[in-house]
């Protein structure tokens, strides 16, 4: 057998199916073995090596699901899919959490299974490396390490994930490395906020349209499944979907397939789906906002991604990450971080988890003078807070402020006069005008950005 070949198990007892399996397989320059029994897969796997293997779910001797739980235990580097009764969910999704890689209907798509089969035998290629350093899940903490670990399960696999957890703890970044570390990273990742798409265009989106199709429609657009294919969809906030685009998009996922506004026909797509959402949707399944048929669909891994304060020891790591990655941006020289603030940084809740953190250092960053972050320029907000009650204490004040006697916006509005009226008589040389108002560079900086000043 040529070393070029793959080498495929098809476990069926219908001899029209296995037929059927070996020829499209050979004609995709494969090579086969087959088996009638779960008897007959487990003696071929055993005397033999493989690189993917097809099992039908409904076996003389047992269920296919076994076959599954098997090849995980005993061979966990060899992908395995099931061949299901057409419309059987149940058995999908049941096979998916058994750890199938993928899984495919009766009677057979062959267009769907030369896409599997080119997926499934990217598992044997070499691990991916990642390049980037922005594509990083840090920490050296139980969670993380658990994390990690799942993740680089989860990538062999073809079943739907849910990412779940708090806002800013990095869901996408979590949905990217899945995508990035499996066979279908050579194909698009497409991530969309589903509660950022109007309500009138969320089927034009998601499915496309046909020119003419409606009032607008100027020309045939493509829509997200078919910019997604091969790849991956990421449906960020799914909870924020309507009722009526939940019905459409469980179809789609159901069928692997869609119809674009105006079409006559499906499509065929080949999207693995991982969502997210930072809400509880098996609560809003009880109260009648979720369907439970589509969160069963969506759900059938769950991954949750832990907060910030549940791992502090991760944050000196993460700390120094992001301070490297803002002074790469800026070009400038790598600030330390003194005890006492990180000190300070180890202790803070943060409710806006990694995303709050990057925001607070890239502030820090900017406040800080010489190349020393202090514990005053993070500006953490029980800080602040702390610090305005004292100020109050000290001019003998009430802390409570009446009712339209804000001064906020007044100072603000004073502050973009002065930075503006510095800018325009140094002709916008940031350095000249940081001198000419007594502040650093980056202080103005910050200024410049925090008060929209172009």
């Amino acid at each position: 057998m040529s070393a070029d070949k793959k080498h495929i198990l098809i476990v069926d007892d219908e001899p029209d199916i296995r037929e059927l399996l070996e020829i499209t397989l050979a004609r995709m320059g494969n090579h086969t073995q087959s088996a009638a029994t779960l008897d007959q897969a487990r003696a071929q796997l055993e005397q033999h090596e493989f690189d993917l293997c097809l099992t039908d779910m409904r076996l003389p001797d047992g269920n296919g699901i076994d076959l599954v739980r098997h090849i995980n235990q005993q061979y966990p580097n060899l992908p395995v899919a099931v061949i299901t009764a057409h419309g059987n969910m149940e058995s999908a999704i049941e096979a998916l959490k058994a750890g199938a890689f993928d899984f495919v209907s009766k009677p057979v798509d062959l267009q769907m299974l030369r896409s599997l089969i080119n997926t499934a035998l990217k598992l044997s290629a070499e691990n991916h490396q990642q390049q980037d350093e922005e594509l990083q899940l840090l920490g050296d903490s139980d969670a993380m390490q658990r994390t990690r670990n799942t993740i680089n399960k989860l990538a062999r696999s073809q079943a739907p994930v849910y990412i779940s957890g708090e806002s800013g703890v990095g869901k996408e970044l979590v949905a990217r490395l899945i995508h990035d570390k499996g066979p279908r990273r050579d194909h698009p990742f497409v991530p969309v906020n589903c509660g950022a798409i109007p309500g009138e265009l969320m089927e034009s989106e998601f499915f496309g349209h046909r020119k003419g199709s409606f009032t607008g429609a100027v020309a045939d657009k493509q829509g997200l499944f078919q910019s997604a294919d091969g790849g991956t969809l990421f449906l960020d906030e799914v909870a924020d979907l309507p009722l009526h685009m939940q019905v459409k998009l469980l179809r789609a996922i159901q069928e692997k397939a869609i119809r674009p506004i105006g079409a006559n026909q499906e499509i065929p797509i080949n999207v693995r789906i991982l969502s997210a959402t930072h809400k509880d949707l098996g609560e809003m399944v009880k109260q009648n906002q979720f369907r439970q048929d589509l969160f069963y669909r969506i759900n059938v891994i769950e991954l949750h991604v832990p907060s910030l304060r549940e791992r502090p020891e991760d944050i000196p790591v993460l700390a120094q990450h992001f301070l490297r990655l803002i002074a790469h941006k800026w070009q400038m020289a790598i600030p330390d971080v003194d005890a006492e603030a990180l000190q300070a940084l180890q202790h803070y809740a943060f409710p806006g988890n990694v995303r709050e953190l990057e925001n607070i250092l890239e502030r820090a960053m900017t406040l800080c003078e010489g190349d020393m972050i202090k514990l005053a320029d993070l500006q953490l907000p029980e800080q602040a807070s702390q610090q305005n009650t004292e100020e109050e204490e000290e001019e003998g004040g009430d802390p409570s402020v009446p009712e339209g006697m804000n001064l906020d916006p007044v100072l603000t509005e004073k502050e973009r006069e002065v930075i503006t009226r510095a800018l325009e008589k140094t002709r916008y040389n940031k350095t000249a005008a940081a001198k000419l108002l007594g502040i650093s560079f980056r202080q103005l900086r910050y200024r410049i950005k925090k008060l929209g000043i172009e």
